[in-house]
Parts: structure tokens; sequence; C-alpha cells
């Protein structure tokens, strides 16, 4: 149903995600993130909502990614048919697939990232994701959108994909989040959607909103007006 990816870097302190799906809004329902507590996909044949905002509530009070997926999911009932992965404040990577998932299923985890899909054509899907973890990119966002082409173009989601989201959180930068709820050709559509978050208004508008490293931020230049 769903392939996603979650990955961080220690150098810069970037968190970065990215999904797509064979249904839609997959933004709304998979990604979730906070730059003090790390970064969430819940997914899978009936994705609990619960698991990805209670994993953030449990990262950000210092529990890793593995107490907090073990938690979450020790306890739940429906969890065979879930699927969870996250990355902790301090950038470690883990993940749960349940048993009943849709084959193909299953996530792979690596140095500071975490793959994880359901209803895959073949679990090459998985591995050709993975192979662009660590190629140069001028941008994490390009980095995302990359994944996401390697992992549709292996064979993606069984039905076809209809959405598309990108999270990137930067200590240095506002928050990224966009969404595709609905196109034929959803990280086409998300990759020009990045490119238009990229250009004034919209780029300019963003020097003036306060950031991890100056959250009491007050006196910036009124140049454009916000949402």
């Amino acid at each position: 149903m769903t392939f996603s990816v979650l990955t961080f870097d220690h150098k810069t302190g970037v968190f970065a995600g990215a999904a797509t799906t064979g249904s839609l809004c997959v933004g709304g329902w998979v990604l979730r993130g906070d730059i003090e507590s790390g970064m969430v996909a819940s997914q899978g044949t009936s994705p609990s909502t619960f698991w990805r905002d209670n994993a953030l509530r449990e990262m950000n009070k210092e529990k890793s990614s593995k107490e907090t997926i073990e938690k979450l999911t020790g306890g739940d009932s429906g969890r065979e048919k879930r699927q969870l992965a996250a990355i902790d404040k301090k950038g470690e990577p883990f993940g749960f697939t349940g048993a009943d998932s849709v084959p193909f299923s299953g996530h792979l985890v690596g140095e500071d990232y975490i793959i994880a899909g359901n209803m895959l054509s073949n679990p090459s899907v998985l591995s050709a994701m993975g192979d662009c973890i660590n190629k140069s990119y001028s941008s994490e966002a390009e980095k995302m959108l990359a994944i996401l082409q390697a992992g549709q173009r292996a064979g993606g989601d069984k039905r076809g994909i209809q959405s598309a989201a990108m999270l990137i959180l930067d200590p240095e930068k506002p928050p990224l989040d966009l969404r595709v709820d609905y196109d034929e050709n959803p990280i086409f559509a998300l990759e020009e959607l990045w490119k238009r978050s990229q250009r004034p208004p919209y780029s300019s508008w963003l020097d003036e909103v306060p950031i991890l490293s100056d959250k009491n931020r007050s006196d910036m230049p009124q140049k454009n007006t916000g949402t």
C-alpha cells in the first residue's frame, strides 16, 4: 500500500522523510516529525494514527526508537496489520512490520535511515530505495524525491500510486511539509511543488519564520504575507 523513507544527518541535524501510496492523502496519514523528537512513518493495512503521534511523544521523553516501537506495538492487538518506522532524536532508526501486512512487506534499517513498505510489487523496491541513500545530492529534498522515484521504478505499490509527501526538519530552517493528496503522477507533482516552494515569494517569507536555533525571534522584517 505504501513505501516510505526516514533519514537523519548527524552533521546537520536534519531529519527527512518521504512517502507515497496507492491511496489518498499519504502525508496526512503516514508522516509526522518534530525537530526536538524525531520522525515517524506509521502505515500498513490498518495504520494507527495513535502509533504515529504517541511515538513522537515517547521519543520527546528521551525514549529510543527501539524502546518506543516495542512499547507501542506490544500492547496493540491489531499490530500484525500495521507497520511503524521511526528515527529518534539521536538519529537511531528502528522498525516494525506486522506478520499480516499485505505482501510484499518489510522494512530495511541502515545507518541513519529506515525504509518500509507493504503491498509492494516485489522485495527489490526496498533495496532500490536503499541504494540511493549514500549518493550525493544538492539538497535533502532532492534525495527524498530520488528515493521515491527509485522505489517506483523498481515496481512500487502493486496498485500504482495516487499521493506523495515529503517532510524535512532542519534546525536552521523552517519545516518543509509538502503533500500531494491526489495526482495521477504524485511524485512528479511533489517535485513541482517543492520547486515552487524554493522560489519567491514563498522562499522569501521563510526568512521571517522562527527556527530551532532562534525560537524567540521576533524582529524579522515583514516582507511578505504568510499563512
